[in-house]
């Protein structure tokens, strides 16, 4: 230190005195860093304001005042990296303060002050309790939760708890729901001819004593659809036995049909003779057994019901002679093989020749139930009348078409793709029969005038084009054939 114009060295604990005491009152001038080699050293060569005749002026007031500020800028400086996403800041006075309408600044969203991350300043920023704590939490991911074992000491236990068995149980089908309940399954079964997921269904009903009732609904739904739909109903009773029903379900199902044939008569005039049908299958399948027949004999006053176990007599003696009685209804349209069906329309337009009964051939290729694969039937009826050498074969089959056509069993798109197919395989035909070309024109322009046909379908009939010479310079070659 500099006194009186010598330089005097001071112990260190009298430089920091002096030092801490000569601090400028401005804040702008306020610096919190360390002290420099040459302070620690007491060499200073810094004007003292506060020294008057060698003696110290304590500046009370205005050392207060810095210390506050220092303190204050030392805290904001601390702090500043820390929150700074949650926008607290310090004004000059040291209040923590926020944004200019008391609300976070844009630089640290409220969603931070909800988050579930520690902000104690330290950690690796993870969620609190490794994600398990929180409102609707059961616990961190991946944990799994053993049986608690019950506490015998809990004022709530009871012994006889320990011993107890929990099952699911199904109140029975009442009688007023067993038809509601049980139609909607069989019509879809007769949709996707699943027989498993009807056992399932039936399975999960509790149908008890109403058991029998299934074998009923089901071929008295039967006799009202298609064949196809019978031979599924009498597949359903073969599978649904021994799982779902028993014989003697099955026999005194067959017995109500018997009393109430009267009743079914009315709605279906062919039901003895389908009954009597489904009792022949059921035999030869094996869910009745073949003393059933000779239970009646001699016991039936009702005509209908004669007349059903009569036709079920007669066919199991027939089975016994060869016939088949397990394709006793047949097969559905989409399930034969597309060669049995082609066979089957062939047969149909040659029964039709020999009889010319349009209504039966209708009836006939009804009961094939292949409306999608009607443009065979227009195809092989023009084949048929191309291949045939008389003017009756084309006005037969010139009528049946226009037929079917009035009574909407052929549609306009199986009509047309019918008469395509022809068109397409005139040429291997023409091979064959020489005139083909010549017939063919004169059946498109027949079944034009008919209306069954459509103008644009006529214009695309191929014709044969004339050979003749192209040219001389062509060397005598014939130009080929154009259709």
């Amino acid at each position: 230190i500099v006194c009186s114009g010598k330089s005097v060295k001071l112990p260190s604990y009298l430089v920091f005195h002096h030092l801490f005491h000569s601090l400028p009152t401005d804040a702008d001038d306020l610096s919190d860093s360390f002290l420099s080699g040459e302070e620690e050293n007491g060499i200073i060569t810094k004007n003292i304001k506060n020294e008057i005749n060698g003696n110290w002026i304590s500046a009370p007031n205005s050392i207060h005042e810095a210390r506050l500020k220092a303190k204050a800028k030392r805290r904001l400086r601390k702090t500043s990296s820390r929150d700074s996403g949650r926008g607290d800041s310090f004004s000059e006075n040291g209040d923590p303060s926020r944004g200019t309408n008391g609300t976070a600044p844009p630089t640290s969203p409220k969603s931070k002050l909800l988050d579930r991350k520690s902000r104690a300043g330290k950690g690796r920023g993870l969620p609190k309790k490794g994600g398990a704590g929180g409102k609707g939490v059961w616990g961190p991911p991946g944990e799994v939760y053993d049986l608690e074992e019950v506490d015998v000491k809990d004022p709530n236990y009871d012994e006889a708890q320990e011993n107890c068995v929990y099952e699911t149980v199904v109140p029975p089908l009442e009688e007023g729901a067993f038809e509601k309940t049980l139609t909607p399954i069989v019509q879809e079964y007769f949709e996707h001819g699943d027989t498993n997921e009807v056992a399932e269904l039936l399975g999960e009903l509790n149908l008890g004593s109403m058991s029998s009732g299934v074998p009923m609904l089901a071929v008295s739904l039967a006799l009202e659809a298609k064949a196809s739909h019978r031979e599924l109903t009498s597949r359903l009773l073969t599978d649904l036995c021994g799982r779902v029903l028993s014989r003697s379900d099955v026999e005194s199902s067959f017995d109500k049909l018997l009393r109430e044939l009267p009743d079914l008569v009315l709605d279906t005039p062919g039901a003895p003779q389908l009954v009597g049908q489904f009792i022949a299958r059921a035999v030869k399948d094996q869910i009745l057994s073949r003393s059933y027949l000779d239970g009646y004999k001699g016991r039936v006053d009702c005509v209908h019901a004669r007349a059903a176990l009569d036709r079920a007599a007669v066919l199991l003696k027939m089975g016994l002679g060869g016939l088949r009685i397990d394709n006793l209804w047949g097969t559905g349209g989409g399930q034969r093989p597309v060669t049995q069906l082609v066979r089957e329309m062939t047969l149909l337009l040659k029964e039709y020749l020999l009889s010319g009964d349009n209504k039966e051939a209708e009836r006939c290729l009804r009961e094939l139930e292949v409306p999608h694969f009607h443009h065979e039937f227009v195809y092989e009826a023009i084949v048929m009348v191309l291949e045939s050498k008389g003017e009756k074969t084309f006005k037969m089959v010139l009528q049946l078409l226009k037929f079917l056509w009035v009574s909407s069993i052929i549609t306009v798109d199986q009509m047309r793709r019918g008469y395509e197919r022809v068109y397409m395989d005139i040429a291997e035909i023409n091979i064959d029969v020489p005139r083909a070309y010549f017939i063919l024109e004169q059946f498109v322009d027949k079944s034009f005038s008919a209306g069954f046909i459509c103008e644009k379908l006529r214009d695309l009939c191929p014709s044969r084009g004339r050979k003749r010479f192209v040219s001389e310079g062509d060397g005598g070659r014939f130009k080929l054939e154009s259709y």
